[in-house]
């Protein structure tokens, strides 16, 4: 996320799944001491999948998006590798005196949570007809603050390969933000998609062609650390692996991108790719931001045939 725009990766949670063990009186003491306490927490992990795609949201981390695959596989593309990883929305406010890894920072509502590992509080979580939605009170990226007075709304409906996803972004503060560069929204994946692939001329969709063909070549790169900018004219981009399978997102409302590689996937610990369709915009009191987001996963000309498709 911005470098976090340079972020460098945060240390790893692990969580344990309890179980119950129920003993009879014969039990002995000592088994009865070591057996795990019961617990009546809610799973880490909601998923919905119409049999083309599945995509998961982690309770844990601000119920924001942390699955995403091809129904029926195991393979995830997205990395959740800390709380500002993560499919997720984050914005960015007045500089106030915060410190991120020794770093002055900003004011940054984060849905997954702060950078030491603290998740953000979810709200309400629910599915109904394999569509899911959530609120979640966002912490400050830096501090781990919880903002009361921002809220972070999300639904994901599935059609057919695609992932619609629709975020809201609520502040009731008294603070007058300045304007800044907001990601809609930050996307990490797994290092091993690590060819950014984008289009950024000036005929987007092959405009002016009469068989419908998108024959406008697409550009393929491998961004460096820390951020690298783009300008995305078809409003999409996406990573994909030395095959061509990936993840893209098209965000109608977005015409540039910010995008980073960390690591190599090997020796680095942490390693991922990461890009941001962005806008820019000042938050203040009352302020209300909504946008729709359309995720896939696929061959990339399967990417783009489908993000074109929704342009009809």
């Amino acid at each position: 996320m911005n470098s976090r725009i340079g972020r460098k990766p945060a240390m790893h949670r692990c969580y344990a799944m309890s179980v119950i063990i129920v003993c009879t009186l014969t039990c002995d003491y000592a088994m009865a001491q070591s057996a795990p306490k019961p617990t009546s927490d809610p799973p880490e992990w909601e998923f919905i999948d119409n049999g083309k795609i599945k995509i998961g949201v982690k309770r844990a981390s601000g119920a924001a998006i942390g699955w995403m695959s091809l129904s029926g596989s195991n393979k995830n593309l997205v990395n959740h590798f800390d709380r500002g990883r993560l499919i997720q929305q984050s914005y960015y406010g007045n500089a106030d005196g915060s410190m991120w890894d020794k770093q002055p920072w900003h004011w940054n509502p984060v849905q997954g949570g702060h950078y030491q590992g603290q998740g953000a509080p979810v709200i309400e979580l629910k599915i109904e007809n394999q569509k899911l939605y959530a609120k979640s009170t966002p912490l400050h990226w830096a501090t781990g603050e919880i903002l009361s007075d921002c809220t972070m709304e999300q639904t994901i409906e599935l059609t057919e390969a695609v992932a619609h996803v629709h975020y809201r972004f609520t502040y009731s503060g008294l603070q007058q933000h300045a304007e800044r560069d907001q990601e809609i929204p930050a996307v990490f994946l797994e290092p091993e998609f690590k060819h950014l692939i984008l289009y950024s001329g000036d005929r987007p969709w092959g405009i002016g062609r009469l068989d419908g063909q998108l024959d406008e070549k697409l550009e393929r790169s491998q961004p460096a650390w820390p951020n690298e900018r783009r300008k995305i004219t078809e409003h999409w981009a996406a990573y994909v692996d030395d095959s061509g399978f990936g993840l893209g997102a098209y965000v109608p409302v977005a015409s540039d991108l910010t995008c980073y590689r960390f690591g190599d996937g090997k020796r680095e610990h942490g390693s991922c790719s990461y890009f941001a369709p962005l806008t820019r915009f000042a938050i203040k009191p009352g302020f209300v931001w909504e946008y729709d987001v359309y995720l896939t996963v696929g061959r990339e000309a399967e990417i783009r045939q489908r993000f074109y498709e929704l342009t009809k």
